[in-house]
């Protein structure tokens, strides 16, 4: 696993290995993220990744708020609850030498208020087939995480029921994997 685009392009990643078995660690793959990133600066969105301010919610190892912060993103927070997580995402943010990307050690499912600004890219990958990426966009509206008009990039393995308010922009299927692009509430 690396860092496929950006200033920090081909940077290998700290290797995921077996991990803690419950930890549920499913990466996302090198290609899936190329995919994201292309579609986020290609797809007509105005440019949603630099000087954004990234939420990312079951972080895992924090390759995707990382891969913002690369392609210009101003800083990412990576939220994950997981012990594996914690130490993969120390390892990663050490190993890009940043100060603009943290770990929040919290439930992406009950985050409570927001108690800094507000995030206008929210990257979602929460295990598959859980229910738990609805849980976290509801957590993240009611606690004033979102910005009016943020872009959601929500990885799932079947089509997501996004909550009330938010507007699908785009979906797209690639092996197992379906990214929906939503758009949050004015």
């Amino acid at each position: 696993m690396r860092i496929v685009g950006g200033r920090w392009r081909g940077l290998t990643l700290a290797p995921v290995g077996a991990g803690e078995p419950t930890a549920q660690l499913r990466p996302t793959s090198d290609r899936v993220r190329e995919a994201i990133f292309n579609l986020l600066i290609n797809g007509g969105y105005d440019d949603p990744v630099t000087d954004a301010r990234v939420l990312d919610l079951f972080a895992g190892t924090g390759a995707l708020g990382l891969e913002a912060l690369s392609r210009g993103a101003a800083s990412a927070v990576l939220v994950d609850d997981g012990t594996a997580a914690g130490v993969l995402i120390a390892r990663n943010i050490a190993r890009c030498r940043t100060d603009a990307a943290r770990h929040l050690r919290r439930n992406a499912t009950k985050l409570g208020p927001n108690q800094g600004a507000g995030f206008d890219l929210i990257f979602l990958d929460p295990p598959y087939g859980k229910g738990l990426g609805e849980a976290a966009l509801t957590s993240a509206r009611v606690g004033g995480w979102l910005l009016p008009d943020a872009l959601v990039v929500w990885e799932e393995s079947t089509l997501p029921i996004p909550p009330t308010g938010f507007t699908q922009l785009d979906q797209r299927r690639y092996g197992d994997t379906i990214v929906t692009i939503l758009k949050a509430p004015a």
